[in-house]
C-alpha cells in the first residue's frame, strides 16, 4: 500500500514581503495620529488597533492545505475552512493525473477558489502552478495543488486501477 502526504503553507517569500510592506503603512498612520498633540485615540484603542493588523494580517500562515493519497482515495483539507480531512473514494473518481495550470489566470489566484467557471471546477492550492486534477463521476472537478509532482505521479499510478 502506497501512501502519499503533503503539507502545504502561505510561506512564499514574495508573500511575506508584501504583507511586511502592506503593514508598514496602516501602522505608521495608526502612529502618526496617535501621537499628534490634539489626538483623540487613547492608549487602548491604539494598542487594541495595532494588535488587530498584525492579527489580521498574520492569519494567513495559519492556512495550511493537507493531502493524502491512499488506497480508500485521496484526502483533503484547507484549514481553517475545513476542520477535518474531506475523503473523496476512489468509486466517486471518474479520472485523476496531474496538470500544470495557471493559478491567476484559470482560478484567479491562490487558496480555496471555485465558482467562477464551472468547466474549471475549483481549486485548492497555496503555491506553484501543478495540481492533481480530479474529474468526479457527477461530472464536478476538484483541482488541488501539490509541491511534489512526481510523488503524486508514482501514487496515482499505484491506484490507477481503482479508477473505474
Amino acid at each position: 500500500m502506497k501512501v502519499f502526504k503533503e503539507e502545504q503553507r502561505f510561506t512564499q517569500t514574495w508573500l511575506i514581503v508584501l504583507l511586511a510592506f502592506s503593514t508598514i503603512v496602516p501602522i505608521a498612520i495608526i502612529t502618526k495620529e496617535y501621537l499628534e498633540k490634539e489626538s483623540n485615540m487613547s492608549t487602548n484603542k491604539f494598542v487594541i488597533t495595532l494588535v488587530g493588523i498584525l492579527v489580521s494580517i498574520s492569519l494567513i500562515f495559519f492556512f495550511k492545505l493537507t493531502t493524502r493519497i491512499d488506497e480508500k482515495g485521496i484526502y483533503y483539507q484547507f484549514f481553517p475552512f475545513h476542520f477535518s480531512m474531506k475523503l473523496i473514494p476512489w468509486q466517486n473518481i471518474a479520472k485523476a493525473h496531474i496538470r500544470t495550470y495557471n493559478p491567476i489566470g484559470e482560478y484567479g489566484g491562490w487558496g480555496l477558489k471555485g465558482g467562477w467557471s464551472k468547466s474549471r471546477g475549483k481549486a485548492i492550492n497555496v503555491s506553484g502552478d501543478v495540481g492533481i486534477q480530479l474529474i468526479l463521476k457527477n461530472e464536478k472537478k476538484l483541482l488541488i495543488g501539490t509541491l511534489k509532482k512526481e510523488e503524486v505521479k508514482r501514487v496515482l499510478e499505484t491506484y490507477k486501477s481503482k479508477l473505474s
